[in-house]
């Protein structure tokens, strides 16, 4: 299980009159008295903009990896172990204690803490692990048995070694309750209103507006020291921008192309630690439903040789994200993976004339207007983001403006939230663009699994069988390198499996790399202390991600 996409926020109108009016929490403080630090801060509720739209559809089911709403994965739901992808550290326990591989990586013995209880006060024990992990999407063939010797252990076997999904298993798969989840069928459907999880917190609240999350009173280290933590909904990034400003929001992550603008006052603070690649998503596999000319290899190496992503870095990110490479490692971070050199960047600089030889070199040639075309019929895509994500809003437009120019004809536009998740979600759609989510460890196996694992790729009107396999991707030599470098705990044999996987996927480009995207967190260091640092990374600040914010949350205090 995933963390949601990465959230890049942004415009549309906003009225703070109706947010306010609409919420069911407790009266929030003025702006003044938040940013003055006349209110004691222990008195009121930590708010928090993550990324959420209005009108907020509750769905707190964890299942959901995309349109679960943030705070599911950590807050409520809790893996058994924190993987922080800024460090190199050992995973942090969670619910887990300790585990242990087999020498052959086929068995994996998991020791959990005791004394748990579930937010209803039942007891987590190890057949609640054992239950989440043959459950709904976690079940995999491979699982041969999952067993509970006694109360606090947990023993998995697999008919292959999981060395290398060590992160994705324990890291990344939020266990729930047995006695809730096995009365329902279909997770798919659920939007579990009413969630009992295992994190610090529970759900206190829900509206259109914003959501509100109150401690746990049966959390196992006892109420953590924010005891109240409100999840608001905005429209647009300058709404976003404008609260952080004035005190209305202590903690969020968005894009802001003058971070001065916030942190002047000396009461909001900011990180930003590229990770998440943005992408150009496409629609990739004809055999599977998807339709239009970017079903064809050639046409999306030629896109990826026509934009211009120096323009994009500067225009539509204020320069504030990194260059994205074809081979998605993270840089330096996964050097060690990278296996051939000129994969480590995509071109910064459009390549129009290299592009061009390709679509020709493929059939295709321009008609009267420019455009290039095949068997009388011009390539004519559709690219949509959704509304009020400025940063990607203005990214698409300036990826037709170049393509154009390459004689590639591509219409941007935005939808709703909303609208965007269904097609991308089932397939119905050519170019989005989107944000990958970055693997949580120093390696980019996760991201290959997740994201290229044929494995994953459903017909045109499914979601993903497991992953996020949204380009509906299938590449036989890709899988079988997947399983290669899954079963292996030798670092040699699997750079040889991420040595084809790269080079295949930096060929076949289901996913259009765009820019590292600026992933730049503020919070309220005045009000409340303990936020992560430069020389305190523990924990990635960005509170739109799976788990890190709920790490981040427990280390917090209340200002004196």
């Amino acid at each position: 299980m995933k963390r949601k996409a990465v959230v890049a926020i942004a415009a549309g109108a906003f009225a703070l009159a109706t947010l306010f009016s609409a919420c069911s929490a407790p009266p929030q403080p003025s702006a003044s008295s938040s940013s003055s630090g006349s209110a004691p801060a222990t008195a009121r509720t930590l708010r928090v903009w993550a990324g959420s739209t209005t009108p907020i559809t509750v769905d707190f089911n964890p299942f959901h990896v995309d349109t679960a709403l943030y705070g599911t994965y950590g807050e409520l739901y809790e893996p058994l172990f924190f993987f922080n992808q800024l460090s190199a550290d050992a995973p942090k326990p969670m619910l887990g204690e300790s585990y242990e591989y087999s020498a052959d990586g086929k068995t994996i013995t998991i020791k959990l803490k005791s004394g748990v209880k579930w937010s209803d006060g039942q007891p987590l024990t190890a057949d609640d692990v054992v239950f989440t992990m043959g459950y709904g999407p976690n079940k995999t063939k491979k699982l041969l048995s999952a067993t509970a010797p006694d109360a606090t252990t947990v023993v998995l076997k697999y008919s292959a070694p999981q060395f290398t999904s060590a992160s994705q298993l324990l890291g990344s798969t939020m266990i729930v309750p047995k006695h809730i989840w096995s009365s329902i069928t279909n997770p798919a459907k659920e939007t579990n209103s009413k969630p009992v999880g295992s994190g610090a917190y529970i759900v206190k609240t829900t509206s259109d507006a914003s959501y509100t999350f109150a401690a746990n009173p049966n959390y196992r280290d006892g109420a953590p020291p924010i005891p109240e933590v409100q999840f608001l909904g905005l429209d647009s990034n300058q709404s976003g921008q404008d609260m952080l400003s004035t005190g209305q929001i202590d903690w969020t992550g968005m894009f802001v192309a003058n971070p001065d603008a916030v942190t002047g006052n000396g009461v909001i603070a900011t990180m930003n630690q590229q990770q998440d690649p943005t992408v150009i998503t496409t629609c990739a596999d004809a055999s599977l439903g998807c339709k239009g000319a970017q079903t064809d290899p050639a046409v999306r190496q030629a896109l990826n040789l026509a934009i211009d992503r120096s323009a994009i870095a500067e225009k539509a990110f204020a320069g504030l994200v990194g260059p994205s490479n074809p081979a998605f490692v993270l840089l330096p971070r996964d050097q060690e993976w990278l296996t051939d050199q000129s994969l480590a960047s995509s071109p910064q600089t459009p390549q129009i004339e290299q592009a061009q030889q390709i679509l020709e070199a493929a059939g295709y040639t321009k008609d009267a207007a420019g455009f290039y075309g095949k068997d009388g019929k011009e390539i004519n895509l559709d690219l949509f983001s959704p509304d009020g994500w400025t940063d990607y809003n203005d990214a698409a437009k300036l990826v037709a403006e170049s393509a154009g120019k390459a004689g590639i004809k591509i219409t941007a536009r935005t939808v709703s939230e909303a609208e965007y998740w269904t097609p991308v979600t089932n397939g119905d759609f050519q170019l989005a663009m989107y944000g990958l989510t970055q693997s949580i460890v120093a390696d980019p196996f996760s991201n290959y699994d997740q994201y290229f694992n044929g494995q994953g790729a459903a017909k045109v009107g499914d979601a993903p069988t497991r992953g996020q396999n949204y380009s509906r991707y299938a590449n036989p030599t890709v899988d079988a390198a997947i399983e290669a470098a899954a079963a292996t705990n030798d670092a040699a044999i699997k750079k040889t499996e991420y040595a084809k996987i790269q080079a295949q996927i930096a060929k076949d480009l289901p996913y259009i790399p765009v820019v590292l995207n600026a992933s730049q967190a503020f919070y309220n260091t005045k009000d409340f202390t303990g936020w992560p640092t430069n020389d305190n990374l523990y924990a990635d600040p960005l509170p739109y991600l799976s788990v890190a914010p709920a790490i981040v949350l427990l280390n917090l205090k209340p200002a004196s």
